[in-house]
């Protein structure tokens, strides 16, 4: 035995608080890509199509804290009057929300599932266009909190629904 002093060992961390919200997997559930009046359209291009971009956010409960959030661009351009590309997908995630409070389940899955997933389904939209022969279609970053605030907004001005009918969870 030694007299020399002993360090006491190290404290453990606290445990890890559980994540508010967990991406299990992502996916694409459904894509299109049409380029109807090819080649024409892009022989005589002179110009750089125009369209919009619409976006759209889906969930389905899947369990007491699984849910699919399920983001849908659709992008539509035209080029001297005529379809030059239509893009459809819907880029889906299967997500847990964690020991949250009942108040912040829904701006998690309809504001930050969405934000896990766009970055993804912005890369496949922009490589489909470029293969389909058109210059790449760079998304801009989307603010899925206004898009959460305003569809609250329309939601509390509609009418009361019936007694036992739930309206489905979406952003547009």
């Amino acid at each position: 035995m030694t007299d020399e002093p002993t360090t006491p060992a190290p404290e453990a961390p606290p445990p890890a608080a559980a994540a508010p919200i967990t991406v299990v997997t992502q996916y694409v559930k459904d894509l299109s890509f049409e380029n109807p009046n090819a080649p024409a359209v892009l022989a005589t291009a002179t110009e750089a199509p125009h369209g919009n971009v619409q976006v759209d956010v889906q969930v389905r409960p899947l369990g007491a804290s699984n849910f699919e959030v399920s983001l849908t661009l659709r992008a539509e351009t035209k080029q001297k009057g005529q379809l030059a590309y239509l893009v459809e997908l819907v880029y889906a995630g299967l997500f847990v929300i964690g020991d949250v409070p009942p108040e912040r389940i829904e701006p998690l899955i309809m504001v930050e599932a969405p934000r896990f997933l766009f970055p993804f389904a912005r890369a496949i939209v922009m490589a489909l266009t470029r293969d389909g022969g058109y210059a790449p279609l760079l998304i801009n970053p989307i603010d899925f909190a206004v898009l959460y605030r305003d569809h609250r907004q329309r939601l509390a001005q509609q009418p009361a629904a019936p007694a036992g009918v739930k309206p489905a969870t979406a952003v547009s």
